[in-house]
C-alpha cells in the first residue's frame, strides 16, 4: 500500500506541475481599465490559480536550491531567483484577486529596492 501512496503522489505531482505550465494560457484575458467584478473569475482565482500558483512558488524555490551551484559558477544567481521565486510568488501573492494579467507596477518596484 505505501508503493500505491507513492504513485499516486507521483501522479498528483506531475499533474500540478502540468497544471502550472500550461495553465497559464488558458487565464489569459484582454487587459480592462476597471476593477474586475465577475465573481466566477474571482472563485477560479481563489480556488484554482492561486493553490497552483502557491505549489509553483514551493517547487521554484526547490529548483533554485538544486540549480543554485550551476546559477552561481554562471553569474545568474539573481536572475534565476527572479524567475523561479520571485516571479511565482508575485502572481500568486499581490496580484488582486481576480486580475490574472496584471503585474506589480513600477511605482512599487522602485518603493522596494533601496
Amino acid at each position: 500500500m505505501h508503493e500505491y501512496g507513492k504513485k499516486i503522489l507521483a501522479l498528483l505531482f506531475v499533474a500540478v506541475f502540468t497544471l502550472v505550465l500550461c495553465g497559464a494560457p488558458v487565464f489569459a484575458q484582454n487587459a480592462t481599465t476597471g476593477p474586475n467584478k465577475d465573481p466566477g473569475v474571482m472563485v477560479a482565482d481563489a480556488a484554482l490559480a492561486r493553490p497552483v500558483g502557491a505549489v509553483a512558488t514551493v517547487a521554484g524555490f526547490a529548483l533554485f536550491l538544486v540549480s543554485s551551484p550551476f546559477s552561481a559558477l554562471g553569474g545568474n544567481s539573481q536572475e534565476a531567483w527572479e524567475s523561479l521565486v520571485v516571479s511565482p510568488a508575485n502572481y500568486t501573492f499581490k496580484r488582486p484577486l481576480g486580475h490574472f494579467d496584471e503585474q506589480p507596477s513600477l511605482d512599487a518596484k522602485k518603493r522596494q529596492t533601496p
